[in-house]
């Protein structure tokens, strides 16, 4: 054997580097388990949120007049079991006051809406605790991830109970359609869950050694304007579902006018006047627009101010998030152009998931910045 100095470390550097790879490439096998298990809920949540849209465009969501988590997953077999389900239908408002006379060959095409609406939101409750507890029982969620994982799926069953307590407003009374706050509710908690289930995939992509060193290169000003952004999509995207919940879309179609005028006419005309925001087919249209106005100069600003940061990944982060705002609004501008067909509606409803993640990931990226080479900087 060679000779060693009398100072040299024996034995010790090889073993380290093996036992901390062997730690790390677990680490990293656990981690890529979870984000795949998140990126099915996340596919599905997306989905969902489509689906949601078609029921809500189709009138579909009065269709099933009661609320079984279990024994509603079957649909009608028998032409009796058809004809209960339609008398439930026909007790309501919808049909009294607006589809009376309906066929039952109109009444499947609503109820299997809305009955795929349910079954699909059964369908990722099922994913989420299959997925939770493998991994659990298996021991691969990473340390301190097991609280975080385990509240999306409480989140997903409030999401169903939310979602009783909305279709539950449109079944009395003079109610046609379902109220607009508790859609707006409702839409607003999906996307909430969409968005921590992309926070979540961004930093399982990394390793965890990886994100507590770039936590100590944070950028705090990017990640305010980051906390910004989220909030303001967000709002856009709840203040348009109240747009959905009262069909404002298909109103005022002229741009930038509204009926000929800067603001629409009776714009507060109801009594007492905050009814106006929640009801009034004008007024709410109207502050959709403006906030999208507001929300696109915002943005703008975030991309100005995130050319100063020395990560050019981030800088490109908060970029995508312009072009994306500038690309939902023609989408949007188009959409009410139109009226508002299911189409349109669809594709810029998924406009909004894409504008939700990518500020989400600018955010992500000022808070864990990327590593990069002296060259890109």
């Amino acid at each position: 054997m060679a000779k060693r100095a009398i100072f040299e470390e024996v034995g010790t550097s090889e073993r380290k580097a093996v036992a901390t790879g062997g730690i790390d490439a677990a680490r990293k096998g656990d981690r890529l388990a979870v984000r795949l298990w998140l990126g099915i809920l996340f596919a599905l949540v997306v989905v969902m949120i489509a689906v949601g849209g078609m029921t809500r465009l189709t009138d579909s969501g009065l269709s099933i007049t009661e609320w079984r988590p279990v024994t509603g997953a079957i649909p009608p077999l028998s032409q009796a079991d058809w004809e209960a389900e339609f008398e439930l239908y026909r007790q309501i408002p919808e049909y009294q006051l607006q589809n009376r006379g309906m066929t039952m060959a109109e009444f499947k095409v609503i109820y299997w809406w809305e009955w795929g609406h349910r079954q699909l939101g059964r369908f990722i409750g099922l994913v989420w605790a299959v997925g939770f507890l493998g991994l659990l029982l298996t021991k691969r969620i990473p340390p301190g991830w097991t609280g975080r994982l385990l509240g999306l799926g409480a989140l997903g069953g409030l999401q169903g109970a939310i979602g009783w307590w909305m279709v539950a407003s449109g079944l009395t009374g003079t109610m046609l359609d379902v109220a607009s706050y508790r859609l707006a509710t409702h839409l607003g908690l999906a996307f909430v869950i969409l968005g921590l289930i992309a926070w979540f995939m961004l930093s399982m992509a990394r390793p965890a050694s990886d994100l507590l060193q770039a936590r100590r290169l944070s950028e705090t000003r990017f990640m305010t304007w980051g906390a910004v952004l989220v909030g303001a999509v967000l709002f856009q995207i709840i203040w348009g579902a109240l747009v959905a919940g009262i069909d404002a879309g298909r109103n005022y179609i002229d741009w930038p006018l509204m009926a000929g005028g800067l603001t629409p006419p009776g714009m507060w005309e109801m009594a007492p006047w905050w009814r106006n925001l929640f009801e009034n087919d004008g007024t709410v249209q109207f502050f959709h627009r403006l906030w999208g106005y507001v929300l696109f100069a915002l943005v703008i600003w975030a991309a100005m101010a995130a050319r100063r940061s020395p990560n050019r990944k981030t800088k490109i982060a908060f970029t995508a998030v312009a072009h994306m705002t500038f690309l939902q609004i023609l989408l949007g501008i188009v959409t009410v152009m139109y009226s508002s067909p299911w189409y349109l509606a669809i594709v810029h409803q998924f406009g909004a998931v894409v504008l939700l993640v990518l500020a989400i990931r600018a955010r992500h990226r000022a808070k864990y910045p990327l590593a990069q080479s002296v060259r890109t900087a």
